[in-house]
């Protein structure tokens, strides 16, 4: 269902006419979205290059908002789909909006594979630019797109195949210049899973690697399905601290279509969503704290833990009869929400459900001060303070 949703969504997108000048046309668009070509020669490549930047539909409206960059190789005829699921996503505030950079190829080979390619299977003598490619992206690409447009410095790089394993490529020599690769049916087979050998070296000497990695494979067998089993089986087994890796495998889909099969799911894991699931919080509560910094570092804009969400935690524990941690994750949202009736209403639930009357009483009492006649429920906190109060004079 995933697949089908991003499908139809994908072909409901309109875009803007481009501009095919180094510096984007800075016109006033009338459509969601604007879209700019940038044709500049590259120094380190030696050829010109073009790339499409799809700018966000609040850009022009949030002239102080910075965004998150996402690279996608093999160019703009990728964008409607990406961009389609992950407005879905931000309608269910699950992502945040995002600038979209694709980068036309030239020499796709050339530029995609770190190493030549020397197995007969393939084109024998083709590859061996990544190294190059990737210096046109931390020396040239990134930095123009830092100067015309108001990015955050959350970078993600995107590809297919040999674009996949131009992304797992980067993630071992520029560890630190994007925070999260995604490789679609990466082409791991290449020159004898020369790219599987070298993550697997990559990842042995890692202890850290504050990253995020997905990567998915379709119907593929033979030497492709075994380098890449072998490739996921090392991402999945490495303990190095800050790695988040997923990984898809799609029966029934062809190579060429585990991009569309792939990018909900690959969207979906990157980006925390803006209510923290129960499943990242710990027995302390400083994981809230941890959880919305992180999801602020993605989003690029500073987040702090909404009232509506801690409560939500909170209830799911009382849910599940874990009354200890409710009420500390109540208290918690407290501090940060003093003057939240429904707060005070929330820390008072707690208490009742561990069967603690007074402490739920008095609590509720603090929430009622603080209510006026126009709060929605107000009646609900006023029967429930009476029901406390009968009792309680009755322990």
């Amino acid at each position: 269902m995933r697949l089908f949703t991003a499908l139809c969504f994908a072909s409901f997108y309109i875009f803007s006419s481009q501009s095919a000048l180094a510096q984007p046309n800075t016109k006033q668009q009338t459509v969601d979205y604007s879209q700019h070509t940038h044709t500049f020669k590259s120094a380190v490549l030696n050829e010109e290059r073009s790339v499409v930047v799809q700018l966000p539909k609040s850009y022009q409206t949030n002239p102080d908002k910075v965004y998150p960059v996402i690279y996608r190789l093999d160019g703009a005829g990728n964008i409607p789909l990406a961009s389609a699921v992950i407005e879905r996503l931000q309608n269910d505030n699950r992502a945040p909006e995002v600038i979209i950079v694709a980068i036309e190829n030239t020499s796709r080979l050339r530029d995609m594979y770190p190493t030549v390619n020397k197995e007969p299977q393939g084109p024998v003598g083709e590859g061996g630019g990544a190294a190059k490619f990737l210096a046109f992206f931390e020396q040239e690409l990134i930095p123009l797109i830092n100067k015309n447009y108001r990015t955050h410095d959350y970078k993600i790089i995107a590809g297919a195949s040999a674009g996949g394993v131009f992304s797992l490529y980067a993630l071992q020599a520029k560890p630190e210049l994007f925070q999260a690769h995604i490789a679609y049916s990466p082409a791991v087979w290449w020159n004898y899973g020369a790219s599987v050998k070298s993550t697997k070296s990559f990842l042995a000497k890692s202890k850290d690697l504050n990253n995020y990695v997905y990567i998915n494979i379709g119907e593929e067998a033979g030497i492709m399905r075994e380098r890449y089993d072998e490739l996921q089986q090392s991402l999945q087994s490495h303990k190095a601290r800050g790695l988040r890796f997923f990984n898809d495998a799609f029966d029934g889909i062809s190579h060429g279509l585990t991009t569309a099969a792939g990018v909900f799911n690959a969207y979906y894991n990157l980006f925390l969503p803006k209510q923290m699931p129960i499943s990242a919080l710990t027995d302390d509560v400083a994981s809230i704290d941890a959880y919305y910094k992180t999801l602020s570092q993605q989003w690029g804009e500073q987040i702090s833990p909404p009232d509506r969400a801690v409560r939500s935690l909170g209830y799911n524990l009382t849910g599940s009869k874990q009354f200890t941690r409710a009420i500390e994750v109540f208290k918690y949202n407290i501090k940060n929400h003093p003057k939240s009736v429904d707060a005070l209403s929330a820390l008072s639930y707690g208490y009742e459900m561990q069967g603690d009357t007074r402490q739920a009483l008095e609590n509720m009492e603090s929430a009622l001060a603080i209510a006026n006649d126009s709060y929605p429920y107000i009646n609900y906190l006023k029967e429930t303070r009476a029901r406390l109060k009968k009792h309680d004079q009755r322990q």
